[in-house]
């Protein structure tokens, strides 16, 4: 009979957000600082998991019993068939589309250039720009390699691309474009799609991927609308949940930027640095919009969102750069250290109600890192103020355990 600890943490809910590629590494490092950090927290055994875009990529392997070293062997292999961020996976170019758009171009352009002759009044001149924009690709890349991947994975023994076949619940938020509404993989009526296409549909980045058509539906990323949709998770019974959000604005004006960055970055970087930046912005500020109507709405649950910190200047890369792979998990994973580190006072309680501990010995320790769960672990190079703050972490630990001793 399962003890009433255990019962609580079986009511332990984890919500992902978007990100692109980067975004779902982060999450995977950030998700292994939990899981290592916390006793009691399984997160292959959780109540429910919502996944958005990124996140509903890596919440599909877990609730697939994937474990989180899994994913970071994954990540750290370059081929092969434990590659789980392979490039060729999420940049397949659109070539059909391409093609298709491409044929239409010279006829478009030609007579844009002859209306443009008899000079801008003229009255077909706005229509035949509005042509030449729809002869213009809608995706540069195709998806349907990240379906591929996610249908095969989930075919193997112990998997299923079926949402009725999960040991937990799993739901997966996509944006019908035609309506503007949410659309919820997994729940009823819609818990027959296959996952791998659910996936598919929610990580439909407008103008980056395809739009997915779902009987009937014509899906793109799940961002549109909420950030975390955390009150899915929430509606099916959690009652603490995990929110992991790996984007946020970066404040480039401090002097570390500056000397890392250089001045100006975000206006130096050019139209991609200022896209990054505002698709942070808006990210951001909806999923503390989202956290805060999620608690309104559900009061007798708990929720505990995790993010980087706005200075850490080395996240402030191209979210689709797969050479900064390996470095972001392991920034995710000491930032969420360093975080449940910072509130371990308010969080340990919390922890403790649900049936949890957060394990400050594993906190304090300085030499971890991501790679420790893998066979040969890479052990970093410590500064010494990396050296200083662990050992007062280890020295203020024991203080605060002798004290409660004496009790």
């Amino acid at each position: 009979m399962p003890s009433r600890r255990r019962a609580k943490a079986q009511r332990v809910g984890l919500a992902l957000a978007a990100g692109g590629v980067l975004g779902g590494v982060y999450e995977v490092g950030a998700l292994r600082a939990l899981e290592e950090a916390i006793e009691g927290l399984h997160l292959n055994n959780l109540r429910v998991i919502v996944g958005v875009s990124a996140g509903s990529f890596i919440g599909a392997h877990l609730a697939n019993g994937v474990t989180v070293t899994e994913m970071i062997r994954g990540l750290a292999a370059e081929d092969g068939s434990e590659a789980m961020f392979d490039q060729s996976i999420f940049f397949m170019p659109a070539y059909r589309e391409l093609a298709r758009r491409g044929l239409q171009l010279p006829a478009v352009i030609s007579e844009a250039l002859t209306q443009l002759a008899k000079g801008p009044e003229d009255p077909s001149f706005m229509g035949t720009l509005e042509g030449l924009g729809r002869s213009l690709p809608v995706a540069l890349f195709s998806n349907e390699g990240i379906r591929e991947y996610l249908a095969k994975s989930f075919s193997q023994p112990g998997r299923s691309d079926d949402f009725r076949r999960l040991q937990q619940k799993f739901f997966v938020v996509a944006t019908d474009v035609e309506t503007g509404r949410r659309v919820v993989f997994g729940d009823q009526g819609m818990d027959h799609v296959p996952i791998s296409l659910a996936v598919q549909a929610s990580t439909a980045v407008p103008g980056l991927y395809q739009p997915v058509e779902v009987e009937g539906r014509v899906c793109v990323d799940g961002v549109l609308l909420k950030t975390m949709h955390a009150s899915v998770a929430l509606d099916h019974g959690a009652d603490l949940l995990f929110c992991v959000n790996p984007l946020v604005p970066m404040e480039t004006g401090s002097e570390d930027a500056r000397e890392a960055l250089g001045k100006r970055a975000v206006q130096r970087g050019g139209l991609p640095a200022l896209l990054s930046q505002s698709f942070r912005i808006l990210i951001h500020s909806r999923a503390v919009l989202g956290m805060e109507r999620a608690a309104q709405s559900h009061p007798d649950s708990d929720l505990v969102l995790f993010q980087p910190e706005s200075t850490e200047h080395r996240l402030f890369t191209n979210l689709f750069r797969f050479r900064s792979r390996r470095k972001i998990c392991e920034i995710a994973y000491q930032q969420t250290r360093q975080d449940l580190w910072r509130r371990r006072e308010q969080l340990g309680p919390l922890f403790e109600k649900h049936g949890l501990t957060l394990q400050l010995d594993v906190l304090a320790d300085p030499y971890r890192t991501v790679w420790d769960c893998l066979e040969h672990p890479n052990r970093r190079e410590l500064s010494v103020a990396d050296r200083l703050d662990g050992a007062l972490r280890v020295l203020e630990t024991g203080l605060t355990r002798r004290r409660g001793k004496g009790r």
